[in-house]
């Protein structure tokens, strides 16, 4: 329960044909619950009025009782909480010097928002677990450009199947970003960990593990793939923290995250103990062995679909993420109590929506939302709120109640098209190419009322003539 912040939500979408999910997240206290914990305390002032600090240790001495084993950070709270939290950590584990079997192990789930990590932040972390997309991205942070293109190039140039390329990646990763364990899901096609040379954890000595998937029964299908890879983590965190060595936690975490895709959902998706074993003895037979590498001879960088991911990070260019999220900006007038000026100006609800974080461009009513002030006026609000402009979505107003560009009366059909015309001037000075044409009214309520055909040509002709005006 955290004052004045809404529960946060999850919205997933399913591919029922193969299981595939994508998922879109609004935080809520989840992102925005955590007063006292931000290091930027003047920022974090100016929207919550009062900050208390937090007693990191306190609450790290109620968490991590004198049998913990683990502890598993994910990527939908703030990045300073994690870092807090790993690094109290950290400062624990120094007092039990080289005893490994009384330190508390640090795994950080990649998956979530996507957004920077520090070289402090991965060096906390004894394994960090990317899937291949996430693990592209994140060495991708700690290059330039030019480097990882470089570097993906010669992986390509190569030919290096793609397991190897996955170990090359994670090597990068480690001697750029000073990670530690590289622990990579890879689906259906199993999981390879790459550990750091010289861990104490693991004690090997640069040996590279591979775990395939495992098999399902015949009599189970892949239903919903919501929550496989957070099993697997969580089999995989479960199964350290009981003394398990390498290859046995990742087997278990396989059979985990293969069970999940079994049921729809994310929460009743997750097995119990008893499924997992049981599938784990039906799978005894599965030779999984250190480097038994499964040969192919794809070339290709990421065989994932490539789902595009909201977030911030500095080294995103548009082509890793071609998509922006924007707000229906008169939503910007509702709940006037969540916000601290007046929301009667359309100004005012660009400055609102711009505190929204992962909300990048603004939709305009066309001509509603330029009453007060022009587009010129509108660009300027735009660029000092740091958004840019979506759409211009026509909004006819009520007397084109019998049509709009396709009204019978001729000179109201030729003031529709003009407006339509209007709106596309707009969107070139807010910096846009898209006008929306939103056709509330088509002039008739009953079959047979009017001339489909004549009505049909009406809209083609106007659509023609705005086209022809506004070609690009």
């Amino acid at each position: 329960n955290v004052d004045n912040e809404y529960t946060g939500r999850g919205y997933v979408c399913l591919e029922k044909e193969s299981g595939k999910v994508s998922a879109v997240i609004s935080g809520g206290s989840n992102i925005y619950g955590w007063k006292g914990w931000n290091d930027n305390k003047e920022a974090e002032a100016s929207q919550n009025n009062k900050v208390d600090d937090v007693d990191v240790d306190e609450i790290c001495n109620n968490l991590f009782q004198s049998n913990t084993k683990c502890l598993l950070l994910q990527r939908e709270i703030p990045e300073v909480v994690n870092y807090k939290l790993a690094k109290n950590v950290a400062n624990r584990n120094k007092d039990k010097n080289d005893n490994v079997n009384e330190k508390i192990i640090v795994l950080q789930d990649i998956g979530g928002e996507e957004r920077p990590m520090t070289q402090e932040m991965l060096s906390l972390c004894d394994y960090i677990i990317p899937n291949h997309s996430e693990l592209i991205r994140l060495v991708k942070s700690f290059m330039n450009k030019q480097e990882f293109n470089s570097t993906i190039k010669k992986m390509t140039t190569n030919e290096k199947i793609e397991h190897e390329q996955i170990i090359e990646l994670a090597k990068v990763l480690q001697s750029k970003g000073c990670a530690n364990n590289v622990l990579v899901t890879l689906g259906d096609n199993g999981s390879i960990l790459i550990p750091k040379k010289d861990d104490k954890i693991i004690d090997s000595d640069e040996i590279t593990y591979y775990q395939k998937a495992c098999t399902l029964p015949s009599c189970a299908n892949v239903v919903d793939e919501t929550g496989a890879g957070d099993c697997y983590r969580a089999g995989f965190a479960i199964a350290l923290s009981e003394g398990k060595n390498i290859q046995e936690s990742m087997k278990f975490a396989s059979a985990a995250g293969a069970l999940a895709v079994t049921k729809e959902g994310a929460v009743p998706s997750i097995p119990t103990r008893k499924e997992v074993e049981d599938l784990l003895k039906t799978n005894e037979d599965d030779e999984t062995s250190q480097m038994s590498m499964p040969s192919t001879s794809e070339t290709v960088i990421d065989s994932s679909i490539n789902i595009p991911r909201g977030g911030g990070s500095d080294n995103n260019d548009d082509e890793d993420f071609p998509y922006m999220f924007g707000s229906r900006l008169n939503s910007m007038k509702d709940r006037p109590e969540l916000w601290s000026q007046p929301v009667d100006n359309v100004k005012e609800w660009v400055k609102r929506q711009s505190t929204i974080q992962g909300l990048g461009c603004v939709d305009f009513n066309w001509p509603q939302h330029f009453h007060s002030w022009d587009a010129m006026e509108a660009k300027a609000a735009l660029d000092d709120a740091g958004l840019v402009a979506g759409s211009v979505c026509l909004r006819y107003p009520s007397k084109f109640a019998r049509g709009a560009m396709n009204h019978p009366d001729p000179e109201l059909r030729r003031e529709a098209i003009e407006l339509t015309k209007e709106a596309a001037e707009i969107a070139k000075i807010l910096g846009c190419n898209e006008v929306v044409v939103w056709s509330a009214f088509d002039g008739y309520d009953y079959p047979f009322q009017v001339d489909y055909k004549e009505k049909w040509n009406e809209i083609v002709q106007a659509f023609q003539e705005c086209c022809d005006a506004y070609p690009d």
